[in-house]
């Protein structure tokens, strides 16, 4: 009898281990989120990591941005301190026009293509919704349409990088070199600090599509394609500021 007891408990014991063996199994995406950690924000420590870099992000573009400001300042009053009829206009208040004038023979912004910046521009702020399009994707199990929007991503992304490059190209040849002035040095500064940014994500999203063919994006990864989402989203937003100030303001 007490054979026979301890036999039906190791039966029942090896049923149970296998119907916990079937539901992890079956149920592996579940099994990964219980061992996730989350900090006392309600994100999970990458999600928060992300977040503290974009942080450290916005301080490194808002110095780029007021540097490139500043020098735009210095340009100008470096242009116009030798010339004593501008000098003297300066302390009586005339002779702006032919400030205006000096500024505008001068300066960089008759260089700037502005519809095809904007074009560019256009098209950097459309991957954004494609990329929202590929998080969408992972989340609902569609791995094809995911592979589909990450390559958009980065065809989009590709787009905008070789229109910076064509741009770059076309203001050397017109005299606006890196170390020509401090103006030139401040906006190859800036917009190219972004543009390596941009680079960046490119490897990121190659790298995604990568595991996604090899069946190592699964919905259990759906945070990773996030947060590589919010990097993107963050390189856009930036590239919109940079844009505006020193493409569209005079």
């Amino acid at each position: 009898m007490a054979e026979t007891t301890a036999t039906e408990d190791l039966d029942h014991e090896g049923a149970a281990a296998a119907e916990l063996a079937d539901q992890l199994n079956d149920t592996p995406s579940d099994f990964v989120h219980q061992e996730e950690h989350y900090t006392s924000l309600g994100l999970s420590n990458m999600k928060l990591a992300m977040w503290l870099f974009l942080g450290s992000e916005v301080l490194l573009f808002g110095a780029l941005i007021s540097t490139y400001l500043l020098s735009k300042t210095r340009f100008i009053i470096e242009l116009v301190a030798g010339n004593p009829y501008v000098i003297d206009g300066i302390s009586n208040g005339e002779n702006g026009a032919l400030v205006n004038e000096m500024i505008a023979d001068a300066s960089v912004e008759p260089l700037f293509d502005i519809p095809f910046t904007s074009l560019s521009s256009f098209i950097l702020l459309m991957s954004s919704l494609s990329m929202v399009l590929a998080h969408k994707s992972i989340t609902e199990g569609n791995y094809k349409n995911l592979r589909i929007w990450l390559s958009t991503t980065m065809l989009l992304g590709a787009t905008f990088m070789a229109g910076q490059v064509y741009e770059f190209t076309t203001f050397y040849r017109e005299g606006l070199t890196y170390d020509g002035s401090l103006l030139g040095t401040a906006f190859y500064t800036l917009t190219g600090f972004h543009g390596a940014h941009v680079t960046g994500g490119l490897i990121m999203l190659g790298s995604l599509i990568y595991l996604s063919f090899k069946d190592r994006m699964q919905m259990d990864r759906a945070e990773t394609v996030e947060l590589v989402g919010l990097y993107w989203h963050f390189v856009d937003i930036v590239w919109v500021l940079i844009f505006t100030i020193v493409y569209l303001i005079p």
